[in-house]
């Protein structure tokens, strides 16, 4: 009988469990299912860092980025990550977004162990391969670079754009010299053996006298729905920050998530939970603003219509 009667109170409360959490509101996110973003939005959904923080997080898995973007612009979806250029594209188009720090991971630029590549200056006479086309935030960094260093990469090495997994492969084969890549590719590549970065992407930044933490990958939500939804926003916000604080502070979370990063061999799995914890993004501060609306100016943005301060989200104190 005792047991009958603690076995009815233990589902009336979970049953009444079920019921507040159903009144939580709902923020629906756009990502990629093999994505980096995935990662750390299955941890706050595994840890509860959603309920606990006064919403429901409801994820919506698509298979590329165009599709991610749709999702956002559509509004079938609260919001999705977008590098800083898109959401700077956005806002000149008439549609601002508010801008929640993702990463600081840039890509890197990545060569064979051996190499005697070390310095913008060797690259000249070399092949490079590049991901994400001329318009990569990375690509023009280290053009700006090497430009102020009086060098013309597009004249003094040979170019080759493709997409990152081809560029991987090029490199292996000796096709290509350098490349440069996303930041994930890249530490693949070095957890596989055999590869290195041939200088950092931050030291490109620091070239430039610009903050070498910047979040140049963002959640972005449409200004006016984030604006009725405060709350939500700061919500998500906090989770993002717990789960950040969890994944840098342990191995054990990775455990877990290891199948959705597709079960790498060690090396490659090191290599991928060090890139992502070293892409925490630091808090914003007016100086991380301005620099993040010099970079877009560096990278074709109008400098007469950037994205305000007002755009950039603060972690709430």
């Amino acid at each position: 009988m005792a047991a009958l009667v603690c076995l009815v109170f233990s589902l009336a409360g979970g049953a009444q469990a079920g019921e507040r959490a159903s009144e939580l509101p709902v923020l629906s996110v756009s990502v990629l299912q093999f994505g980096t973003a995935h990662w750390e939005l299955d941890h706050i959904l595994h840890r509860g860092l959603d309920r606990e923080n006064g919403y429901r997080l409801k994820l919506k898995p698509v298979a590329n980025l165009p599709a991610s973007r749709l999702a956002v612009t559509s509004g079938s979806v609260n919001g999705a990550v977008a590098d800083l250029l898109w959401a700077q594209s956005r806002f000149q188009a008439g549609t601002p977004y508010l801008y929640v720090p993702f990463s600081s991971q840039i890509g890197d630029i990545v060569v064979d162990e051996s190499s005697l590549i070390r310095s913008v200056e060797d690259l000249q006479g070399k092949r490079i391969g590049v991901a994400g086309g001329p318009d990569s935030k990375g690509w023009i960094l280290l053009q700006k670079v090497a430009q102020r260093q009086g060098i013309d990469l597009e004249e003094s090495a040979k170019i080759q754009f493709a997409a990152p997994p081809l560029l991987s492969q090029a490199l292996k084969r000796g096709q290509v010299d350098v490349i440069v890549t996303y930041w994930h590719f890249a530490a693949r590549l070095r957890g596989e053996g055999g590869w290195r970065s041939a200088f950092s992407m931050a030291d490109l930044l620091t070239e430039l006298d610009l903050d070498r933490n910047l979040p140049v990958l963002g959640y972005v939500f449409s200004e006016r729905w984030a604006q009725e939804h405060g709350p939500l926003i700061d919500g998500f916000a906090a989770s993002l920050q717990q789960a950040k604080a969890e994944l840098s502070n342990s191995e054990s979370p990775w455990q877990r998530l290891r199948p959705l990063m597709g079960n790498p061999e060690d090396g490659i799995f090191t290599a991928l939970r060090e890139g992502f914890v070293a892409g925490t993004p630091a808090p914003q501060t007016d100086q991380r603003i301005a620099d993040l609306q010099r970079l877009m100016t560096l990278t074709g943005a109008d400098p007469n219509n950037l994205m305000p301060a007002s755009l950039f989200y603060r972690s709430q104190p």
